[in-house]
């Protein structure tokens, strides 16, 4: 099975398409050597793959006839990653929550589309509290 096809089978990528543009760009590997979306898998190959700027090994067990659930995913391949790469993903994740929690930073659609809501409906409701002012004034002066 081409290689390309084989990550896209084990869901390492969304769409074949993506993973042959992450070969191009030399980021998966077979022994230390880059490869070529046209390259076959085999049985026992150790695949490096860089993705999210850290490099995961997979160990091949079976090669699969097609796409695979997500729960199937561990009968065809071993993840071999070392620990040291899976802290600097952690690390990277913790480092971006530092200077920007969850909801916090720029308001969503929703969220612009609720203060836009309560500010008209602020300035509709001082605009007749306004018009009732004068209509009293207006009332005071007929009386008189």
């Amino acid at each position: 099975m081409r290689i390309d096809k084989f990550l896209w089978c084990v869901r390492f990528y969304k769409t074949r398409n993506i993973a042959s543009e992450e070969i191009k760009k030399n980021r998966v590997s077979i022994a230390g050597q880059p490869v070529k979306s046209s390259k076959e898998v085999k049985v026992g190959d150790v695949l490096a793959v860089r993705k999210n700027q850290i490099t995961y090994k997979l160990l091949i067990l079976q090669i699969p006839a097609n796409r695979l659930g997500a729960k199937l995913v561990p009968l065809y391949i071993e993840d071999r990653t070392e620990k040291e790469q899976y802290e600097i993903l952690k690390l990277r994740k913790i480092s971006q929550d530092y200077y920007r929690n969850k909801g916090e930073g720029r308001p969503t659609k929703k969220d612009r589309r609720s203060m836009e809501d309560f500010i008209s409906s602020d300035n509709l409701a001082e605009d007749s509290d306004w018009d009732l002012f004068f209509s009293d004034l207006d009332s005071d002066s007929e009386s008189e």
